[in-house]
Formats: structure tokens, sequence, C-alpha cells
């Protein structure tokens, strides 16, 4: 593992982390629940719950990713190419789209937990390594490939986990069932440690943006946070 000696200060808003969970478990109770009314469902139902569930989570994984990079503060402004943003979105509803495919059939042997955890893993891997490379900054990004590797078996563990919690628990019909509540907090907190995992892979050293920003937005317009402005966005590192 190195050390970038050159590398850009950074810190994190201790506040918009703890937002990033709290999305994140957000977003592990609505696939719980979404998998249950998959699961019940038949032909052209199940098809609708199973496309409009993959949409819900995959918004949720990928908003709870974006509100992650606005904790992270840079002494330099941030912006974000648009159709790479997007293209991390699908990633993620892709992502999602499998995992309630796979919970929602009537029985989940150890090799189908295994094949779906592995493919659920990679997408949410490409939703966050996308997601990086739509970032637009006057730096260079340095990756640890050690702790990369480490991030993408994260999400593959993540994967597992959240994928036998969803099938155990997908015939709780109460959204405040205890074991639905819990299995959405251990999901959600282990989908965050994924995306700062993955973060601690990553250093910036300083570097001349090159090419037309015209299509590039600040973090907070890429995911609509409309009280903050672009210029509070963009500068926030700098103040801290």
């Amino acid at each position: 593992m190195f050390e970038n000696l050159n590398a850009l200060p950074r810190s994190y808003d201790d506040r918009l982390v703890a937002l990033s969970f709290v999305i994140a478990i957000l977003a592990a109770h609505t696939a719980l629940d979404l998998a249950g009314r998959t699961a019940a469902a038949t032909g052209r139902a199940r098809a609708v719950w199973l496309c409009g569930g993959a949409i819900a989570m995959g918004f949720g994984i990928w908003s709870m990713h974006y509100v992650g990079m606005l904790a992270l503060n840079l002494p330099v402004p941030v912006l974000y190419d648009v159709p790479t943003v997007f293209a991390s979105l699908l990633a993620a509803i892709c992502a999602s789209g499998i995992a309630l495919l796979a919970v929602s059939g009537k029985q989940f042997s150890a090799r189908a937990i295994a094949a779906a955890s592995l493919v659920m893993g990679a997408g949410i891997a490409a939703m966050h390594y996308i997601g990086m490379a739509a970032m637009r900054l006057p730096a260079d990004c340095h990756y640890d490939v050690s702790i990369v590797a480490a991030s993408v078996a994260v999400a593959v563990a993540v994967s597992a986990v959240a994928l036998m919690l969803s099938f155990h628990f997908r015939t709780a019909e109460s959204l405040f069932n205890p074991g639905k509540l819990i299995s959405a907090v251990v999901m959600g907190f282990a989908v965050a440690a994924m995306h700062y995992t993955g973060m601690s892979a990553v250093s910036f050293t300083s570097s001349p943006i090159s090419g037309d920003s015209a299509g590039f937005a600040a973090i907070s317009r890429a995911i609509a946070i409309p009280s903050m402005s672009t210029r509070k966005s963009s500068s926030s590192g700098s103040d801290r």
C-alpha cells in the first residue's frame, strides 16, 4: 500500500457522512420491502414491481454515494460530468434489479447466492468507480490497487449478506418488523462501508483541469440539493 506524500489534504463533513449512512439504511429497508412485494406478485405485476423496485433501490444506493461524495472536502473546486453520473445511476439500477430478481424466487441455493452476490457486488463497485470517474477537478486521481480490490470484495460480501437477509425477511408484512429493521441497519452500514473503503483507495494531486467544462455540474446539482449553491459546493473544501 502506497502513501502519496503530495496528496491534497481532505476532510469529511460528519453531518453528511451520517446522512449518507441514513440514506443507505433507508435504501436497504426499501430493498427488503420490495423483495417481498416482488416475490408475492405474478405476471405483469411482478415485472412492474421488479422494474420499480430496481429503480427505487438503485436511486437509494446512488444517492448514498453522491451524498458521501458531497461530504468530501477538498481544497479545489469539484465538478461532475453529467453523462458519467447518469451512467453510475444505471449501474446501480442494474445491480438492484439483479438483487430483486434473485431474492424473489421460491428457492435461494448457496450457488445462486454466490452467483448473484458476485454480479450485484460488481454492479455496486462499478457504480462507485464510474461515479469517481465522473469527477472533474484540477487534480489527478491515484488509486491503491490493494484497497480497490478490498472495496470490491466488501461489495461482494455486502451483496451476499443483503441477498440472504432480503430472502429471509421478505415475507415480513410489517414495515417495522424487528428483523427487517435490524437487517436494514446491517445492510445500510455495510453498503456505506463499501463506499468509504473505496474512497480510502484514492488520493488526489494537483494538476490543471483539461477540456471544456460546459457539460459539467457541481455535485449539489447532480444530486438535486437545492439548498446548497454551486459556489458553496465548489468552495467548501477551501473554507474549512
